[in-house]
């Protein structure tokens, strides 16, 4: 049980390193993502933007709304069927944008990289 928090400790580091040693460009985006999943998590979306999902999602369109609202017209239609589709980019777009703010504010090396996937596996029991 011991080793496996320590590689888990380890590994956590390393990403957290990994993410402080990129270009700014990367860092910003990294951040933005990070702050994204937060909100998700926040909201009780059961949403989760790795890597590849956001580079994606950033080939489509430079505008954070543009992104969300076409993450929700591919991936999540059936909110649409009850929610106004700008109500909820609004909300993920000015929660995100908090998220952002404090990660920032702490400063990219003393916020630790966060992994928002494995705490929706805890909260699914996986």
């Amino acid at each position: 049980m011991h080793s496996i928090f320590i590689n888990h400790a380890a590994r956590k580091f390393k990403e957290m390193v990994m993410v402080n040693d990129l270009p700014a460009q990367y860092r910003d985006e990294e951040l933005d993502r990070n702050a994204f999943n937060a909100a998700f998590n926040e909201l009780g979306l059961r949403w989760y933007w790795d890597c590849e999902t956001y580079v994606e999602l950033l080939r489509q369109s430079a505008s954070s709304e543009a992104r969300i609202r076409y993450y929700l017209e591919t991936q999540q239609p059936h909110l649409l069927r009850a929610y106004d589709a700008q109500f909820l980019v609004g909300v993920i777009e000015e929660r995100a944008t908090q998220h952002k703010q404090r990660l920032a504010a702490k400063g990219a090396t003393a916020a630790p990289y966060f992994n928002w996937a494995e705490t929706l596996g805890r909260e699914l029991g996986i």
